[in-house]
């Protein structure tokens, strides 16, 4: 989860109407009220919540007393109950747990986000209450919030990382920078490091702690070499540049947005996921400016140990580097995307191209996966399918025909992909094949229409540490043999 503190235009709580609009167009919902008076609860107008907080918030000091923020999870990875009780927390943690505050979950994009909005202004005495360095008091208020929650701890974490085996500080840069922590010198002491995490300082190491090993003929590095010689094939080996301009794109307006900005750049290939997730094997490029890697650092995270890549097995032996680029937000959608076998990925890439001839994908940028969305997510999609099939009225749906002769559903806003009639049962897909030459008409005029909507999809909020739920099973595949067995 990430935490962002938005800029406030006055004083008129325009955050309120804002987030009003959303719940009234059904990509909101009401998920806290908290410390209203009883004259002020879920069901008084967006006006009188205004006028409410305009009038305890007066104090001529205090210009622009609106307090609005918005957390957020990446994809699906938690529910607007989750959200909630985050939230709820995180106010206590700001010092605004007393203060009126409403809550309000939004569906509308890629990212399950809730927004904040309360007055800066006490209630009780009238007095600002404190902002100061109140972005980074956001950060640390949402890790004390998790840790509090979920029992995630950034120490206990820390800690884990600081244990591995490295031979050397840059391995141990490169293994703290992997996993979002910073590694920078002490201007006042050369001989001390700072740890730091989205700015914020965690502590700091002396020289005299820090002892690295040598574990270039070590008994794991023999294993992974076995491992990396025996799985090469195991998936494409093909690397290409992921560019990443989020962090200036979030300060100006779109129409600001320049493409000349200089990305952050990684570089990503299909191998390297297979060997993380079946063998905790992670792989991390060096490369210079904007250069082509020259070599890479292999971090083997079952048995806590950081390797130079060369000493096990040579880059180009493993990979195969091209001059391909894509960027992150677009490439952290696809990699969501519930790609099951080549089929999937034939369907979904002449998908993508149908609907964005101008901005084409290489097919080794899409990975295979064995996990699925989770049963409530794909009801969700199952109900959106069913009501685009009856007005296609749906902008986040697409319906096209494999080589095969097979049609699937495509849901870009929840990365899904699948076969209809597992999806929507055998009776609505006959329904739907009898009707199809006059859908087909329909669909080819909404082509441009449904473009757009999806290059406005990939554009929202993208953040950090992603994770798919589910089982190595299609849900959809389950409930569609049980419909079956039930007719029988």
């Amino acid at each position: 989860m990430i935490v962002k503190i938005l800029g406030s235009a006055g004083s008129n709580f325009n955050g309120i109407r804002y987030n009003e609009k959303k719940v009234e167009t059904g990509k909101g919902e009401l998920m806290l009220m908290k410390n209203f008076p009883s004259f002020i609860n879920e069901d008084s107008k967006p006006e009188e919540v205004r006028n409410y907080l305009k009038a305890i918030s007066k104090n001529d000091k205090i210009k622009k007393p609106q307090f609005h923020a918005v957390i957020s999870t990446k994809f699906r990875e938690h529910s607007k109950e989750e959200l909630a009780r985050v939230a709820e927390e995180f106010m206590n943690e700001m010092g605004y747990g007393q203060q009126p505050y409403i809550a309000v979950f939004h569906n509308d994009t890629e990212n399950n986000h809730i927004h904040l909005v309360s007055t800066r202004v006490d209630k009780q005495t009238g007095k600002k209450i404190k902002d100061n360095f109140e972005k980074l008091k956001a950060q640390q208020a949402l890790s004390k919030t998790l840790e509090e929650i979920y029992g995630i701890s950034q120490d206990e974490e820390l800690n884990r990382l600081l244990d591995y085996k490295t031979g050397s500080l840059h391995q141990l840069e490169t293994l703290l920078q992997r996993s979002g922590y910073r590694l920078v010198q002490n201007t006042n002491d050369e001989k001390e490091y700072q740890v730091l995490r989205n700015g914020v300082f965690q502590r700091s190491i002396t020289g005299r702690q820090l002892v690295f090993h040598n574990t270039k003929d070590d008994k794991r590095a023999q294993q992974i070499k076995a491992i990396l010689h025996k799985y090469k094939g195991l998936a494409s080996n093909k690397v290409f540049r992921v560019e990443d301009r989020r962090e200036q794109q979030s300060k100006l307006p779109e129409d600001k947005h320049q493409d000349f900005w200089k990305p952050k750049i990684e570089y990503e290939s299909e191998l390297q996921r297979k060997l993380r997730d079946i063998f905790g094997i992670d792989i991390v490029f060096h490369f210079k400016d904007d250069k082509m890697p020259f070599g890479y650092t292999l971090i083997d995270h079952k048995t806590g140990r950081v390797y130079k890549g060369s000493d096990l097995i040579k880059m180009n032996e493993l990979f195969e580097l091209t001059t391909d680029s894509i960027d992150k937000k677009w490439f952290e959608s696809l990699k969501d995307y519930n790609i099951a076998d080549e089929d999937s990925k034939k369907v979904l890439m002449a998908m993508l191209k149908r609907q964005n001839p101008e901005h084409p994908i290489r097919e080794f940028m899409l990975f295979k996966t064995n996990k699925w969305k989770n049963k409530e997510l794909l009801n969700t999609i199952r109900n959106d399918v069913k009501e685009y099939l009856k007005t296609q009225s749906q902008k986040d749906i697409g319906i096209i025909k494999s080589e095969e002769g097979i049609y699937y559903a495509v849901h870009f806003r929840q990365h899904y992909i699948g076969r209809l009639e597992t999806l929507i049962g055998e009776k609505e897909y006959q329904i739907f094949l009898n009707q199809y030459p006059v859908q087909q008409i329909k669909e080819e005029q909404k082509v441009e229409a449904i473009s757009k909507e999806f290059n406005q999809s990939i554009n929202e909020l993208m953040f950090e540490w992603s994770k798919n739920t589910g089982g190595a099973k299609d849900p959809s595949e389950d409930d569609w043999k049980k419909r079956k067995r039930r007719r029988r």
